[in-house]
């Protein structure tokens, strides 16, 4: 796509999943990318090298590509960690042209039952992790005087409420309006802020449903295109919003969600005419 080469990226969040394939999609379009992502030391031995397996394979994509990929581990919610990383991301580059707010977390519970521990610690990845890394891209962009590029991976649930998953669908309104805002404040100094919205997509993070035939077939009963997407269907759009060939769009939130955005339930008709 036109205007990725040489250019330089940050993907939060680039271990696993989605933002695994948008790091490679763009090391393949032949920007150098820096892939974020946190460890977790504490917890169990098997994410941890789920973690190491996922940034292994990406780090090997991207350099097969040619491209110059760094690691650049950073928990998104804390303010200190992210100037850091950005600071890493500059002295190592000397720029940044496009940054990608992918890292999100999920926490199942009903409702009346959620801790506020648990929102908030939603709510501090998903959104004010975005916001964190939204700020240090525009402080960047602007310091440079040049052009620069957000795609924030918001989700269908930033319209499509998800009960059970209040943290969750709260940070992606959220970040809806994080996107908007940042599109019409920066749009005239050359900066575009953009929302890719997936819907049901094979990663890990949804091993629950898509291993089990069952789950995965009621899931998929939703979408009118009656399958998962998959993640190289959304890197594929985010790389077309971060590219030259999306220059005049700024503000928007693209679904990739193979029609779930469009009320499914109507797809027969069961109003009275």
């Amino acid at each position: 796509m036109k205007g990725l080469q040489d250019k330089v990226a940050l993907v939060t969040g680039g271990s696993s999943g989605i933002g695994q394939a948008i790091a490679i999609r763009l090391g393949e379009e032949g920007a150098s990318v820096a892939i974020n992502y946190v460890g977790r030391p504490e917890g169990a031995v098997s994410t941890k090298e789920a973690i190491d397996h996922g940034v292994e394979i990406c780090m090997k994509k991207l350099s097969d590509a040619g491209g110059r990929p760094i690691l650049v581990a950073a928990d998104v919610s804390d303010e200190q960690a992210v100037d850091q990383m950005f600071e890493h991301v500059l002295g190592e580059y000397g720029r940044l042209d496009i940054l990608v707010n992918n890292a999100g977390i999920q926490i199942a519970e009903d409702s009346d039952e959620l801790s506020a521990a648990d929102f908030d610690k939603v709510l501090a990845v998903n959104l004010r992790g975005a916001f964190l890394c939204a700020r240090g891209a525009v402080r960047a962009f602007l310091a440079a005087q040049q052009p620069g590029v957000i795609i924030n991976v918001s989700s269908v649930h930033q319209v499509i409420p998800k009960p059970r998953f209040l943290g969750y669908s709260v940070s992606k309104g959220g970040m809806q309006n994080l996107t908007r805002s940042l599109a019409l404040e920066f749009a005239a100094r050359g900066i575009r802020v953009n929302g890719l919205g997936p819907g049901a997509t094979v990663t890990p993070i949804n091993r629950s449903w898509i291993d089990d035939p069952v789950k995965r077939r009621m899931v998929e009963n939703h979408i009118p295109m009656r399958r998962a997407g998959g993640s190289e269907e959304m890197a594929a759009v985010a790389a077309f919003l971060a590219s030259d060939e999306a220059a005049y769009i700024t503000g928007q939130t693209l679904f990739v969600d193979g029609g779930l955005t469009l009320y499914p339930s109507f797809e027969t008709t069961w109003s009275s005419e």
